[in-house]
């Protein structure tokens, strides 16, 4: 299998993160739509004043409200919403390591400044954890990012795709004995039930900060230094870097019939996956409790097609993007050069002005001056208007997804935990999920209002300085004076260390 060579690497960037007029609209909608479903799957260890079963995770009482919000997020959610934050995560990395490389770096060059964003990520997350969340994600993809970077952003599409096969047939081999259990029809065979609820672990009840960050930190080491071992079963990583190889999001409509297969076949794999452990969750599946427990049948199986079901939620957010008409910002149009970080022209709002309707390159079109979606007389247009106005507002969500993704925390910790306000005592799973909806509401707002004066999110522009240093811009110098070789791109171009799960847009692959 043929291997991308790499040389002596450069000391510095060879370029900076990507501007407005380089990104693409799919994996911006994919990332804002993934921080609603991790922020509702987040929910339940917020509850920590409720009743908890052998799962350990969901309350096992509550309204008929309550165990219908259980009933959706067991068969939608769990599961199903971190492997597409995986595959973004390493969509993004493949997409920096892409840019770096076009503008000249050498391969090597590139994974050093992704090595050095993995570890500020690091940083980052545990900052995170020791303030407000012990769930905290980024240090556990930090570390594995770290370990696959190294091993493979610089390997062949074939070797990427051999890689993730692997991970599969081992993630089968972890599963085994409850895959067997469950062929086997005796449930209780694997798995042990759950004595204490997540909440515990996560400090949600604990009424004493200090006591509180001890609890974050220690769930947050052991979740993190998991990505030690973790890394082996990352096969949504691997994918994400294979597909980013190939611009899959970039060009959804290059890759409508993958996108439409993976959506068919993902989306119902997981929903199907998921509906043994829900209807057992709800009482209405009777099964032994060691079946809903760590490596229960039951669990195991959820768990295991949570990867296709998330795969197919970003198949069915790129089709989304290669269709609907969306909103063109005079910068994004013209693409005025200036360095990620400077503010825009205020009277030039990014994202608020719209000039134009206009499909994403491949988009169904029945004929001249006619698009997708917006033919056909006043009313359709401003349908199709609205619909580019909503999913324009949800990617500039995901422009700045590790903001949002730790303003989500800032929202939810004071208020919910114990050692703050405790409103978390006294909310069900049904009235939980309405206040993640406004938490995550209120990050679209803010994220909009940035998105008009072309602001990054804070925590993209402090992670943007670490990796890259001040003002570093596509004109970067290396060692020895001499400027960077000229950006080879075409169309659009990507990667960035500016958000968690990288940049929303593809760079030329390197030659």
């Amino acid at each position: 299998m043929h291997d991308v060579q790499s040389d002596r690497p450069h000391p510095r960037a060879a370029r900076g993160s990507v501007r407005p007029s380089e990104r693409a609209l799919a994996p911006d909608l994919a990332r804002g739509a993934m921080l609603l479903m991790i922020v509702m799957s987040n929910t339940a260890f917020h509850l920590w004043a409720a009743r908890h079963g052998p799962t350990g995770w969901h309350p096992v009482d509550g309204s008929t409200a309550d165990r219908i919000v259980q009933f959706a997020m067991i068969v939608g959610l769990d599961g199903r919403a971190y492997p597409v934050f995986a595959f973004l995560f390493g969509y993004g990395m493949m997409q920096l390591f892409r840019r770096q490389v076009a503008a000249g770096a050498t391969p090597r060059a590139a994974t050093a400044l992704l090595r050095r964003r993995s570890l500020w990520l690091l940083l980052i997350g545990f900052g995170h954890a020791a303030l407000l969340l012990a769930g905290d994600i980024i240090g556990f993809y930090a570390v594995v990012s770290l370990l696959l970077g190294w091993l493979f952003l610089r390997r062949s599409g074939r070797t990427l795709l051999v890689a993730a096969a692997v991970s599969v047939l081992l993630r089968l081999l972890v599963a085994a004995p409850a895959l067997s259990a469950l062929l086997s029809g005796d449930l209780a065979a694997a798995g042990t039930p759950v004595t204490e609820p997540s909440a515990l672990a996560f400090a949600a009840g604990e009424d004493n900060p200090l006591v509180a960050a001890g609890t974050r930190l220690t769930t947050w080491a052991i979740i993190t230094g998991y990505g030690a071992v973790g890394w082996l079963l990352a096969t949504e990583l691997l994918l994400g870097f294979w597909a980013a190889r190939r611009r899959v999001l970039e060009d959804p409509a290059a890759h409508r019939r993958l996108l439409r297969w993976t959506a068919l076949l993902g989306v119902p794999v997981g929903w199907l996956g998921g509906l043994p452990l829900a209807l057992a969750h709800v009482g209405w599946l009777d099964v032994p409790p060691a079946a809903l427990g760590t490596d229960g049948a039951l669990s195991s199986l959820a768990q295991l097609t949570g990867v296709p079901g998330g795969l197919g939620y970003v198949a069915l957010f790129g089709l989304l993007a290669a269709r609907v008409p969306v909103r063109r910002s005079r910068a994004a149009v013209g693409g005025d050069g200036r360095p990620d970080g400077v503010a825009g022209d205020p009277r030039q709002p990014h994202a608020a002005a719209v000039d134009d309707l206009d499909r994403r390159p491949g988009a169904a079109s029945d004929g001249p001056n006619r698009q997708s979606g917006t033919a056909g007389g006043p009313e359709p247009r401003r349908a199709a208007a609205a619909l580019a106005a909503v999913v324009a507002a949800i990617a500039a969500v995901g422009k700045r997804s590790l903001s949002c993704y730790l303003g989500h925390s800032l929202l939810f910790a004071p208020v919910l935990a114990a050692w703050g306000l405790g409103l978390g005592g006294r909310l069900g799973s049904a009235t939980m999920a309405a206040f993640a909806l406004g938490v995550w509401l209120l990050t679209v707002v803010g994220a909009n209002l940035l998105e008009r004066y072309d602001h990054p999110g804070p925590a993209e522009a402090l992670l943007r300085r670490l990796v890259y240093g001040p003002r570093t811009t596509a004109g970067a110098r290396h060692a020895d004076g001499a400027p960077a070789p000229a950006q080879r791109t075409a169309g659009t171009a990507s990667g960035c260390a500016d958000g968690v799960t990288g940049a929303g847009s593809s760079s030329t692959p390197p030659r």
